[in-house]
């Protein structure tokens, strides 16, 4: 039998590893500076990334939003210049933009585009330096 010391103990090793919901920038880390063109490399924890044409719970695909406001949860997320949408479950991208600070975040959505909400999404400031 356990004394209750060592099964405190047992139980906070269970947790070591458990990795938290959400989505993340493995990179560009938040305060990076970039050349104009850079990769982008995403990663979901909680669900499975799929193409858009996958309509299954518990999955979607990455939308990278370039200082845009938040997309609420079960919103559409535009298609545009401000908002890229990796519908074929890409998990990195090449990335151009001009010289200037930028704050980009990393939406995760589902089949139909509709947000995930705040707990899949991430945000970071980048500065962009040199020639395009």
């Amino acid at each position: 039998m356990f004394s209750q010391a060592k099964w405190w103990m047992l139980c906070g090793m269970c947790t070591v590893g458990l990795a938290h919901a959400g989505v993340d920038f493995l990179e560009p880390l938040d305060g990076a500076v970039v050349e104009p063109t850079f990769m982008a490399r995403f990663q979901v924890t909680g669900l499975e990334v799929v193409p858009s044409n996958v309509n299954k719970p518990g999955t979607g695909h990455h939308h990278l939003f370039i200082n845009s406001v938040d997309i609420e949860k079960n919103v559409v997320i535009p298609n545009d210049n401000q908002h890229k949408h990796y519908g074929k479950g890409q998990t990195e991208a090449e990335i151009f933009l001009q010289p200037g600070k930028y704050t980009l975040t990393l939406q995760f959505g589902d089949s139909m585009h509709k947000s995930y909400g705040e707990e899949y999404r991430k945000k970071i400031n980048i500065t962009v330096e040199g020639k395009p």
